[in-house]
């Protein structure tokens, strides 16, 4: 089991690191050097706007994924998508620039974006459940090291883009020090590499694999979920709508509205790291804590925390103190947010039985990750029509928050729930199905 933990982890933790290094080169660096023949508030939009094509693409990598994960197992998944986001994330690190190759540049940035989330729609759901289903004991401890790869992957890219912009001027930096980031995942992609390729199947999977009559004789895992789970799927993208609205804004439209109101661009980074890094520590307690007293009051309350820090982090930032800046990212990253995110990995896994569950809880993850990828975008918009007003985000956010809150209070608690058994829909369905079954 700890060797499976350990493989997810690090997997997420370099599938992380070059998804969300876009996202804060998307904030920094890509609008001037892909998008450089727009003023700069388009050249911002558009680059956000990149920036959300690879969470536009996740559902459809836990599809994909989920089917063959499913069908396949999750190992065999798992080492593709290592192998595609490692590509595609070295391939961003050698693309012309605007001035190079004119429009080409932005629509191949495009291309590639797209790839690296269709990787991590695939990664996430199988990482998970490597953890899950080889979990005997505090599920939602071991599975939230797959979450804590977020937090972990956005220190490594903002420590190495730090470093990399410490160690060139201004103008090396926008001329080939970025790529430097990106072509470092080559040398992340062996070792996830070779951690990934000693683990062992899950026994859940294994188990169910070897009780399986008849493959042929089964629907495809998306129509499963669809016709067997539909509302366990929608639950699913409303309990983590929140979290990622809130993520998306903390680590990535945050950092380019501070960095618009003055403050220098490392101090924003060091920000970003510090949080990162108590991120960690918050998600993985947080989901402890959840395996005693269940994961619903633990979300729940990190929903509610998220919409009133969301209201304080603008004027904080607007202060102009970098003790502020950094409370605000501190509040948001590290207290609030990993309360409704950490728990997540284990009770999305909880929400489908085993033939299904790779597809179900990528799907679900994976749509309501898309509030991640429109939220800098929108808010940029916001902000820049509006003459710098925040109120309207604040609103926005608190109001994802809410949605989290009333999927979360209809959701059914689950951390105690044995991975073997099939999840119920609703005590409505449950009825249904034993009228059916008595009628029959």
């Amino acid at each position: 089991m700890r060797r499976a933990v350990l493989s997810s982890y690090l997997g997420s933790v370099i599938e992380y690191y070059d998804f969300l290094l876009y996202a804060t080169a998307s904030a920094l660096v890509f609008n001037k050097v892909f998008f450089s023949s727009l003023d700069p508030l388009a050249g911002t939009v558009a680059s956000l706007g990149t920036f959300t094509t690879g969470y536009l693409a996740r559902p459809l990598g836990g599809i994909v994924f989920g089917h063959f994960g499913d069908r396949l197992g999750r190992k065999r998944m798992l080492v593709v998508t290592m192998v595609l986001m490692g590509v595609a994330s070295t391939l961003i690190g050698l693309l012309p620039t605007y001035d190079h190759i004119g429009v080409w540049a932005p629509i191949l940035l495009v291309v590639l974006r797209v790839l690296q989330g269709v990787a991590v729609g695939g990664e996430w759901g199988g990482a998970v459940l490597m953890s899950a289903e080889h979990a005997t004991s505090r599920r939602g401890m071991w599975a939230s090291f797959t979450n804590a790869g977020a937090p972990s992957g956005m220190v490594v890219s903002t420590l190495v883009l730090t470093l990399t912009s410490s160690a060139t001027s201004e103008d090396q930096f926008l001329s080939w020090g970025w790529r430097v980031p990106f072509l470092l995942s080559v040398l992340l992609l062996v070792l996830g590499l070779f951690v990934r390729l000693k683990v062992e199947e899950t026994p859940v999977f294994a188990e169910a694999e070897a009780a399986r009559a008849s493959r042929a004789a089964e629907a495809p895992p998306l129509l499963e979920v669809l016709r067997r789970h539909p509302r366990n799927l929608l639950l699913a993208v409303g309990v983590g709508f929140g979290a990622f609205v809130a993520q998306a804004t903390l680590t990535t439209f945050l950092i380019s509205y501070a960095v618009d109101a003055g403050f220098p661009r490392q101090t924003v980074l060091n920000a970003l790291t510090l949080s990162s890094v108590l991120a960690v520590v918050g998600i993985v307690g947080y989901s402890a804590l959840s395996d005693r007293i269940g994961r619903r009051p633990v979300v729940l309350a990190g929903a509610i925390a998220m919409a009133v820090v969301a209201f304080l982090l603008f004027p904080m930032v607007d202060s102009g103190s970098v003790v502020l800046l950094t409370v605000a990212v501190v509040l948001g990253q590290s207290v609030a947010h990993p309360a409704m995110y950490g728990p997540l990995a284990a009770l999305y896994s909880e929400m489908f039985g085993t033939r299904t569950r790779y597809t179900g809880a990528s799907l679900g993850y994976q749509i309501s990750a898309t509030g991640a990828g429109f939220a800098p975008v929108l808010f940029a918009s916001m902000t820049g029509a509006s003459g710098g007003g925040t109120v309207g985000v604040s609103v926005l956010i608190a109001l994802a928050c809410v949605i989290t809150v009333v999927c979360v209070l209809v959701a059914r608690e689950s951390h105690r729930l044995d991975l073997t058994e099939e999840p119920q829909e609703s005590a409505g369905a449950v009825g249904r199905s034993a009228a059916e079954g008595a009628a029959g």
